[in-house]
């Protein structure tokens, strides 16, 4: 895919999508780092209905420690993994207490010090949180990568590198969360929306599906 058609597929993908930004819920940055960390193999809506109840009660590293573990599970029981979870927002929290005045440290090495980043979550972060021009790719960006044809891999990392490479400047903040959108609602998995895609004419994707509903129901 050559670089004039890239930008083509941003900037349409910027109109579609005029403030893209993540759809878990957080008022600070502490929050989202917990949502982010809570969100690995789960929705952000399960998230979000845990979340919401959670940062009620403790929303900080210090209301986070005193919860403690088994309140804490008991707020996140209906996400995947909870337990792990649970033990290491706690760890997580420990570590931003002593290390680094219970703030949420902006850079990737000590992000990823923490339990429970790993470079998807680090990327989130100095992303959404610091403005930093990161990608981190999830199952939606390693799909639409391959797909389109913007960014073509084996591996997650792979194609980190080459989105990273190949962004064009002016999109590279926003890059993640107008693909992470335009994955989740309309170049599905199963059935991409290719009759509601802004970009359908411009996709390298061979097999286009045109049988899907239309973007909208007539009134009636």
């Amino acid at each position: 895919m050559n670089a004039e058609k890239r930008l083509e597929i941003f900037k349409r993908l910027k109109a579609s999508i005029p403030n893209p930004s993540t759809e878990l819920h957080y008022r600070s940055t502490f929050e989202l780092l917990i949502a982010v960390m809570l969100s690995a193999q789960a929705t952000d809506k399960s998230v979000n209905l845990a979340t919401d109840k959670l940062f009620a009660v403790a929303n900080t590293p210090e209301t986070m420690l005193k919860l403690g573990l088994l309140p804490l599970e008991a707020h996140i029981k209906t996400i995947g993994l909870y337990h792990a979870k649970a033990k290491n927002i706690l760890a997580t929290c420990q570590i931003l207490i002593q290390q680094h005045q219970s703030l949420v440290p902006a850079s990737r090495a000590a992000l990823e010090a923490l339990p429970g980043v790993g470079r998807k979550t680090a990327n989130v972060m100095l992303n959404t949180a610091f403005g930093q021009p990161t990608i981190a790719v999830d199952t939606h960006l390693f799909r639409l990568g391959n797909r389109i044809k913007l960014a073509t891999g084996k591996n997650v990392l792979e194609v980190e590198k080459k989105y990273l490479k190949t962004i064009p400047a002016t999109f590279m903040h926003d890059a993640h969360h107008l693909l992470i959108l335009h994955g989740r609602y309309v170049c599905t998995a199963r059935k991409p929306k290719c009759t509601q895609c802004c970009i359908a004419d411009l996709c390298e994707y061979q097999a286009k599906e045109y049988h899907t509903e239309p973007p909208y129901r007539e009134a009636r």
